[in-house]
């Protein structure tokens, strides 16, 4: 026998159960969990991952949501929507409360992957960190701001204990929503030049995907990390010029990278929807965007980050054709 977290409750043996497994982040939890010998139990809607326990739900489904997290110590809630205002005002509450309550009647731990776009009015403070000003502007970053609102106030009335992982924009394998991904890695890859909405000199901070399951994992096993937000760790902050170094020297290309124009957006976004959507986030590309992970970095001293030419390398060869 073991002791678990659950309020001093005594488990024969720990469940991490990772909904969402089939993302990007959903698989870099699983592989840290793997790595510490953990046993996992994934969570999809259809996709059954390779060499792991796999439970098929609807997670807008309360009582499927409760099923999956059946006997689970630890929840991690990895799982992404459709990049569209208006699911994302009418679905993230819903999915969220499914799983604040079945993890309320399962007497589970909430492990929340999260963004930042709750940070606002822009431009933010360079850099920004957890307890800059929530005041956002946008659509996107109001939503974002109620369920982790949501899921804060679940904890403090004592109904679950949770925690939140916030993220700056990630990279890594298999990770086709990385900005380094669209309109960028997927012009590379079908030999074309990138193109970028911000300038390429403009300095930002990114998250490596499979460091952001490695510290989801550390958070959900402190104890002490509950209740709060905590910023995930990111490299330096980079432009997309060095990005672009970067990865021109792994394919021994020498790509470079356009800028889209303000005044072609709006009637881009006629034709497109990912640029309609993304129109109200440009605050995030016009002034630094540097994201501090100091408060994890205090915590957990000895947590390494992968650089970048490591991480854009393994990018890169995750969707090679040859891979």
């Amino acid at each position: 026998m073991q002791l678990g977290c659950r309020k001093g409750e005594l488990v024969s043996k720990d469940i991490h159960v990772v909904l969402g497994a089939s993302g990007a982040t959903g698989q870099a939890v699983i592989a840290a969990l793997q790595a510490k010998h953990l046993e996992v139990r994934a969570v999809t809607r259809s996709n059954k991952i390779p060499g792991v326990t796999t439970v098929f739900a609807d997670l807008f489904d309360e009582q499927q949501t409760v099923d999956a997290t059946k006997g689970a110590t630890y929840v991690y809630l990895c799982a992404g929507l459709p990049y569209t205002t208006k699911i994302w005002q009418n679905d993230w509450p819903r999915l969220m409360q499914a799983v604040i309550n079945a993890c309320a009647i399962n007497n589970a731990e909430l492990i929340f992957f999260d963004n930042v776009y709750m940070y606002g009015p822009a431009p933010l403070p360079v850099p920004f960190d957890e307890n800059s000003p929530q005041n956002p502007a946008t659509n996107k970053g109001l939503a974002r701001k109620q369920i982790a609102d949501a899921l804060l106030e679940a904890h403090r009335s004592g109904k679950i204990r949770a925690v939140i992982g916030r993220s700056a924009d990630f990279y890594g394998p298999e990770a086709v929503n990385s900005p380094f991904y669209i309109k960028f890695l997927e012009r590379i890859i079908k030999a074309k030049q990138p193109q970028m909405l911000s300038k390429s000199t403009i300095k930002r901070t990114y998250a490596y995907s499979m460091d952001n399951g490695r510290a989801l994992v550390e958070l959900a096993l402190d104890p002490s990390c509950y209740g709060q937000t905590w910023h995930l760790p990111v490299g330096e902050a980079t432009t997309m010029d060095n990005v672009l170094a970067m990865i021109n020297e792994v394919l021994g290309a020498a790509y470079k990278v356009s800028y889209l124009p303000r005044p072609l957006l709006t009637p881009l976004s006629w034709v497109s929807a990912p640029i309609k959507e993304m129109k109200e986030m440009l605050y995030q590309f016009d002034e630094p965007y540097v994201m501090s992970d100091k408060k994890f970095r205090a915590k957990f001293p000895n947590f390494k980050s992968t650089p970048y030419e490591t991480g854009l390398q393994t990018m890169l060869e995750s969707f090679s054709p040859s891979t």
